[in-house]
């Protein structure tokens, strides 16, 4: 089904969106059936029908709420949120069957959470209002990670972005983007009337001397070479920063914005290169992997081999060697759909991805006359979109890999919860009695 497919007529009908989501559910429910049924009969899947189990408990359970919440809601969020989750498990099952465990758990957690954002009253305003509270809030997290930070893995030499305590760790960083882009609405929202007015030829003469508009940006920059800096977050930092870069392009429409925040993505890419092992290492095994193959670039240069090796249709499920890449499950789970569904599940999966931002665009168009509203499904999201270009675009070797997750595909339940709250978001923005006053 196209992000057009739905009639405007019919979205005043709630047994459309209803039906509609319900048959793309049954319809990803039989894809995952079959590829479990295909791992159980070549022996790879851990715990069998498990997991399937779990997903179609979830995928009831959230359509059912959401039919009593948000009748008039965009059909398509909840089914390809739920598709890429539920994939995302499978191959996890397939390829780490220690980490498909937690990451069902995390299913589950990331559709309550969907569940409870669509359950709170007027929770947008909610947000609009209590934005600076919620900065801090994020603020002190990231301080927390900078100074209490831990890794999962034990590794003292390895990146510090989790807080935990025992076996359950969570990574800040996660709720940090969803809070920034929910401050930057609010923020630019006000601003959106100066902002417009700008865009007359009196005020573009003064466009690049506003300080509402080269603060915030100098701000956040500020904000993701800390991140850079005290973490060693190349991922975070460059998602933070892209991301506001064009929601700020959104709300003013200043292209010469776009420019000069590449500028300083590019300088403080060049710091970053000249400062630490890691960033250096990055860039170089882009720009050459193959001198290091074995040592330094093992991990870019298997998942390469994974996608040769794919080729159109894949080596079928279940039949593929994507294990030979380290942490395939997290970082590198799309070489494995590559090298087992080959070009065609690339295809699906990428469009999946893109069908689903383009709705949260269709979205924030269609509130254009409330620019808070409108700000926040698009900056909801490009979070989605760019998160997953960055990763994609780092395992394919197109840009240097930045170690950001593949949107509900990778493992990590941080991200996962993440998600499902941006979907959560973004469905109560797709109705037609968002939060009134908003």
């Amino acid at each position: 089904m196209s992000a057009t497919s739905i009639p405007q007529s019919a979205e005043h009908n709630p047994l459309i969106p209803a039906q509609a989501e319900r048959i793309l559910l049954v319809v990803a429910g039989v894809f995952l059936t079959i590829n479990t049924l295909a791992l159980v009969l070549r022996g790879a899947a851990g715990r069998d029908w498990l997991p399937l189990l779990i997903w179609v408990i979830c995928a009831t359970a959230g359509h059912w709420w959401l039919n009593r919440r948000f009748p008039w809601r965009d059909p398509l969020l909840f089914p390809l949120a739920m598709f890429l989750g539920g994939w995302g498990i499978v191959i996890i099952e397939r390829l780490a069957p220690l980490f498909a465990e937690r990451q069902m758990i995390w299913l589950v957690v990331g559709v309550v959470a969907l569940g409870i954002v669509t359950a709170v009253p007027q929770l947008l305003r909610l947000l609009r209002d209590y934005r600076y509270t919620l900065l801090l809030i994020g603020l002190a997290l990231l301080l927390a990670t900078i100074i209490f930070g831990t890794n999962p893995s034990g590794q003292a030499s390895a990146p510090q972005l989790w807080l935990g305590f025992d076996t359950i760790f969570f990574q800040p960083s996660e709720v940090l983007k969803i809070i920034l882009v929910v401050f930057l609405a609010s923020y630019l929202a006000e601003q959106y009337p100066m902002l417009r007015a700008l865009q007359t030829p009196t005020g573009r003469r003064n466009a690049g001397l506003s300080p509402r508009i080269i603060g915030p940006m100098l701000l956040m920059w500020g904000l993701s070479v800390v991140v850079l800096i005290w973490q060693r977050d190349l991922g975070t930092a460059t998602l933070f920063f892209i991301v506001f870069l064009l929601l700020l392009y959104v709300a003013s429409g200043f292209t010469w914005l776009l420019v000069g925040g590449a500028l300083l993505i590019v300088a403080a890419g060049v710091v970053a290169y000249a400062l630490f092992d890691v960033v250096q290492l990055r860039v170089d095994i882009w720009l050459n992997p193959w001198i290091d193959a074995d040592n330094r670039a093992f991990q870019i240069v298997q998942s390469l081999f994974a996608f040769a090796q794919g080729s159109v249709f894949g080596q079928g499920i279940g039949g593929g060697s994507p294990g030979y890449i380290p942490v395939v499950h997290s970082d590198f789970v799309f070489a494995a759909i590559a090298e087992e569904w080959g070009l065609l599940g690339v295809i699906a999966m990428l469009t999946s991805i893109a069908v689903l931002v383009a709705r949260g665009m269709r979205t924030a168009a269609r509130l254009n006359r409330r620019a808070y509203l409108s700000l926040l499904a698009a900056g909801l999201s490009l979070l989605i979109g760019v998160q997953s270009l960055l990763i994609t675009g780092g395992v394919l070797k197109l840009i240097p890999l930045t170690g950001v997750t593949l949107p509900f595909m990778s493992y990590g339940g941080s991200s996962l919860v993440a998600n499902f709250i941006i979907v959560g978001l973004l469905l109560r923005l797709s109705t037609e009695d968002v939060d009134r006053g908003a």
